[in-house]
């Protein structure tokens, strides 16, 4: 029994590391173009904070070796993308993202493992840990609810990555084996949730995915992400709508184009009859 559950662990560590892997592309092109642009620091600061929790879980825990290997890699995988994003984010983003981290990566992890070692013996520490992991890791199991609603409102899965779905499924079910196996409730719970919300995910999109999608609502543009866990999907898109609104603004009010002439209005004019477009043609082709 301890060496499948020794295998299984492996296993689960070969996942999750490669799910902390995952935005080194995302980061990639944030250093290419030295700048966050549109990326969201949040996920990566929240995982951070997971991550590290699930590290001291695993010192407390006599059989948690493949627990602190496993979150120790995500702590050093996401404290360089925290930092990458404190260096290339706009200042006001900075210095919202630096606050959180001191708030939640510095004290509120400094104040949970003062409050164990200090106030606590014996097993409760592992009791009181556990319990705020576990709190932790169902919280951001549950955060791409949002996205099934989406999916479930616009009939279409473009908000709810595939493989973001497929990791929360197969990262949730194994580490729910090695729960069981070593009888750990503090990871059974958290990881059974993941699994769960991660199979209707893959329920959600095996429905919509050949579905014709329904016109976006505005709030879906606005919130774009990601998850997002979206990487993998979060910045292109609002830079290139807000270039293509500045450019009707300036186009509808005739401010970047100068007032022509009467003679050059009506040979424009001519020129409108005669290839038949239309002002809303002209606009079009102009942007285009």
């Amino acid at each position: 029994m301890a060496n499948l559950s020794f295998i299984v662990g492996i296993l689960g560590n070969i996942i999750s590391i490669l799910v902390f892997a995952s935005p080194i592309k995302t980061f990639w092109i944030v250093m290419k173009k030295k700048s966050t642009e549109n990326y969201k620091g949040v996920p990566y600061i929240t995982t951070l904070l997971s991550t590290s929790l699930w590290t001291f879980y695993g010192l407390l825990n006599p059989d948690g070796l493949l627990v602190v290997t496993v979150n120790g890699t995500g702590v050093v995988f996401q404290s360089v993308y925290v930092t990458l994003f404190l260096i290339y984010a706009p200042k006001d983003k900075k210095i919202k993202s630096a606050k959180l981290v001191a708030l939640l990566n510095v004290g509120f992890v400094g104040a949970v493992i003062a409050v164990t070692l200090l106030a606590m013996h014996g097993h409760l520490r592992l009791t009181f840990v556990g319990i705020v992991c576990a709190a932790l890791t169902i919280g951001m199991y549950a955060a791409p609810l949002s996205a099934m609603r989406m999916v479930i409102k616009t009939k279409s899965v473009e908000y709810m990555p595939f493989l973001l779905s497929f990791f929360l499924f197969l990262n949730g079910g194994i580490w729910s084996i090695y729960a069981l196996l070593v009888k750990d409730i503090y990871i059974g719970v958290p990881n059974a949730t993941g699994f769960v919300l991660g199979s209707v995910q893959l329920i959600l999109y095996a429905i919509y995915k050949s579905k014709s999608p329904s016109t976006k609502p505005q709030d879906a543009i606005g919130e774009g992400s990601a998850h997002s866990v979206k990487g993998d999907i979060e910045m292109d898109a609002y830079s290139n709508d807000e270039e293509a609104s500045a450019k009707n603004i300036s186009l509808d009010k005739g401010i970047s184009l100068p007032v022509p002439s009467v003679n050059r209005q009506k040979s424009l004019q001519k020129v409108l009859r005669t290839l038949s477009l239309n002002a809303k043609d002209l606009q079009y082709w102009a942007i285009e």
